[in-house]
């Protein structure tokens, strides 16, 4: 297959032309349950929409990267902290929590050359700011987000359009 050139526009429509939810509607079932597990105030929404926003970067989803980008605006959070998730390491905006969450979505979602990718110091440092409750809470918004990749990879729904209707 050829690569597509850099300078090609991208088409503003879906590749998958019927969303996903109206083929299989269970998964409303399935998202409004990830959606509520995530929300038991655990876990600050913000540092959800932080790790998911950097979950999206990871993979390359434009739909995701844009979702989670509008979620964190939202909420109000500053351009300059929703900018610097893409290189959080070194920017002054995330507190020591926020770090630790976003180490962790990184961690998952990248492979790892020198064994597991959540090493047992990784997880004593996440455990530092996070209880039992929030730190299975974070792991189902980095499930969550896992979940949903596939789908903005593979089906590619329209970024920036309204969270209920990428599809149209």
């Amino acid at each position: 297959m050829a690569a597509r050139s850099i300078t090609a526009q991208v088409p503003m429509r879906p590749r998958m032309s019927r969303d996903p939810q109206e083929l299989v509607p269970e998964l409303a079932e399935v998202s409004a349950a990830l959606f509520k597990a995530t929300g038991n105030r655990s876990v600050p929404r913000t540092t959800i929409s932080l790790v998911q926003l950097r979950a999206g970067q990871i993979v390359g989803s434009t739909y995701l990267t844009v979702l989670h980008t509008g979620f964190l605006r939202k909420a109000g959070e500053s351009e300059e902290r929703i900018t610097a998730v893409a290189s959080w390491q070194d920017a002054p905006y995330f507190t020591s929590a926020e770090r630790a969450a976003l180490a962790l979505v990184e961690a998952v979602l990248h492979p790892s050359a020198h064994g597991e990718r959540v090493s047992d110091d990784l997880y004593a440092q996440v455990s530092e700011h996070y209880d039992d409750t929030a730190l299975t809470t974070l792991t189902i918004a980095i499930g969550q987000v896992g979940f949903f990749i596939p789908i903005a990879l593979i089906a590619k729904p329209v970024p920036g359009r309204a969270f209920t209707d990428p599809w149209e």
